[in-house]
């Protein structure tokens, strides 16, 4: 599932526009991506990510690389993924559309789209 387009607070999958932070999975992407604290991503917060099944994640972590992964979450994230990629947004949606067409492992994009 590739993603067409990415501008701050707005990004295009499979033809739609979603305004809110995403996960794209080859199963789909669920638009309701939410954190207990907006702009950190803890150990609360994988839920909806691990049900995605990554091998590889991208995460990104907003346009001005506001949102941090706290250093705990990226310890569980390691156990549960062979590759973590943790960038700023616009970075890490080329990426994952990158990773889509050369790697054979499931990838998964967790995506902050404003700040």
């Amino acid at each position: 599932m590739k993603i067409q387009e990415y501008e701050f607070g707005r990004i295009t999958v499979a033809g739609k526009t979603y305004t809110n932070d995403v996960i794209v999975s080859p199963d789909g992407l669920n638009s309701s991506w939410w954190r207990e604290t907006g702009h950190k991503v803890s150990i609360n917060d994988l839920g909806p990510i691990l049900e995605a099944d990554p091998e590889v994640l991208v995460i990104g972590t907003g346009a001005n690389d506001i949102m941090k992964v706290l250093p705990e979450t990226r310890d569980e994230l390691e156990k549960y993924c062979e590759a973590l990629h943790v960038l700023p947004t616009h970075k890490a949606v080329e990426k994952y559309n990158n990773l889509l067409e050369k790697d054979d492992r499931r990838v998964v994009a967790a995506l902050h789209l404003t700040c």
